[in-house]
């Protein structure tokens, strides 16, 4: 169960991306399927040729970036509808990505070092957990990444220019009426959701101690998991800082789910198959839940006539 939720916590960073485009852009990014695997394979190779594991963070939010940015330029300057732009540059990340592992996949070796090995050492979580040390490290860092994350992005989408990135998914028409230049927000939101995708995939590489050029398929659909359970479970309560944590949540009760069942004998090879049936029910519960409350309103509105 620690490593199912440290699991979360970690994805709950790629989930944050995806509720950038996804929640406030509207926006279907299907670009997000590659750049996690690209975050991945640039934290591995620069971590195998000696570099430091957060500045191959770094490297791999660059490149994140950089893989939002084109996907923005398709969109915005040459027209191709958004979830085709997305669709192809996630085909073309997956060339890129070979050429960077120069494989299929890329373990790291024994003595390399990653975040969680820094956090282990630290606080010397091998001494006190001596069986799921490197569990307890992973959570103690996916829980600093997210909660840095949340509150930067939390006091950025509450700057002018995070509020202009918002009232173009509210309402592109109104956005451009008042002066917003809407290609430039979207493609910076582009950047910004890539670029949390592509750290989510360098930190889950760290924490598997391998990049693989697969590792990113069917992320779109991890993350939107994520953002509808968590809405399913926690609502639309507070403010907007409660929106993105309820993501994180999300992404850790989604991990629970899969922990659980796998626990129960469900092979892994039917993965896919039910992440796709938690998205299904998880979407269809606030339909049905509405449908049932309005039944139960119906016949106390019909009875108000009758007694008057």
């Amino acid at each position: 169960m620690v490593g199912a939720v440290s699991q979360g916590v970690l994805w709950g960073v790629m989930a944050l991306g995806v509720y950038i485009t996804f929640k406030i852009l509207d926006f279907a990014d299907m670009t997000v399927d590659g750049s996690f695997a690209l975050g991945g394979c640039t934290s591995a190779v620069l971590i195998v040729h000696g570099a430091d594991p957060l500045l191959s963070l770094l490297a791999a939010v660059m490149a994140g970036v950089i893989a939002g940015a084109i996907t923005g330029v398709l969109h915005t300057k040459l027209n191709i509808p958004g979830i085709l732009a997305g669709i192809l540059m996630m085909l073309a990340l997956y060339s890129i990505n070979l050429h960077i592992l120069g494989g299929p996949n890329q373990p790291l070796a024994r003595n390399d070092v990653t975040v969680m090995n820094y956090i282990n050492r630290w606080l010397h979580l091998s001494q006190v957990f001596k069986s799921n040390a490197t569990a307890v490290s992973s959570l103690i860092t996916g829980i600093i990444f997210s909660a840095v994350l949340i509150s930067v992005l939390y006091w950025f989408f509450g700057t002018e220019l995070g509020s202009a990135i918002r009232a173009t998914g509210d309402n592109e028409r109104m956005a451009r009426a008042q002066g917003i230049n809407t290609d430039s927000m979207k493609i910076l939101a582009l950047m910004l959701s890539n670029g949390l995708v592509a750290l989510s995939g360098g930190l889950v590489m760290q924490q598997q101690r391998f990049g693989d050029v697969s590792m990113g398929i069917g992320t779109i659909v991890i993350g939107l998991a994520s953002i509808i359970i968590g809405e399913v479970v926690f609502g639309k309560r507070f403010s907007f800082w409660f929106y993105l944590l309820s993501v994180v949540l999300g992404s850790i009760i989604y991990r629970l789910i899969i922990a659980v069942v796998l626990q129960l004998g469900m092979k892994t090879q039917d993965m896919k198959l039910l992440s796709a049936l938690v998205v299904a029910i998880a979407l269809s519960v606030p339909v049905i839940k509405k449908k049932f409350t309005g039944k139960k309103k119906i016949p106390a509105e019909e009875k108000s006539p009758e007694a008057n």
